[in-house]
């Protein structure tokens, strides 16, 4: 079994490059802050019975493929990059028409912040859980 193909790691996987663009996308409003008639956005939510659908197909694919050696982990290719950016009109426009709020904006990159570095803790513990299967 690839390592990348069990299903929590490929969903943490998922989560993660999730975050990660909508760090991008909340750093592009920050820095638009007072560009005249400027727009926020922010990404999708993701879909967890879709991701969970997702990666359970991976498992079942994965499991169709060899491997020249039992000790090879091979890698599957990584999915993401491709979330939905949406406009946001959370808040009234400016007077130039700007629609960005510097406090909800720094509220969701910290929010975003915390959820990547709690991905990253459960990650962190789900390899500390296999090390410690194979005996490392």
């Amino acid at each position: 079994m690839n390592l990348p193909d069990i299903p929590l790691l490929s969903m943490l996987k998922t989560r993660m490059a999730w975050l990660n663009q909508r760090q991008d996308v909340l750093t592009q409003n920050v820095a638009n802050a007072d560009t005249p008639g400027y727009v926020a956005h922010d990404l999708k939510a993701l879909d967890f019975s879709a991701a969970l659908r997702q990666s359970s197909s991976l498992t079942q694919s994965a499991s169709q493929m060899m491997v020249t050696d039992p000790r090879h982990i091979s890698i599957a290719p990584t999915s993401g990059g491709g979330f939905d950016n949406v406009e946001v009109h959370d808040s009234e426009a400016n007077p130039n028409g700007n629609s960005i709020s510097l406090e909800q904006e720094m509220i969701k990159v910290s929010d975003t912040q915390a959820q990547f570095q709690a991905a990253t803790n459960l990650y962190a513990k789900a390899m500390t859980m296999m090390k410690t299967a194979i005996g490392h």
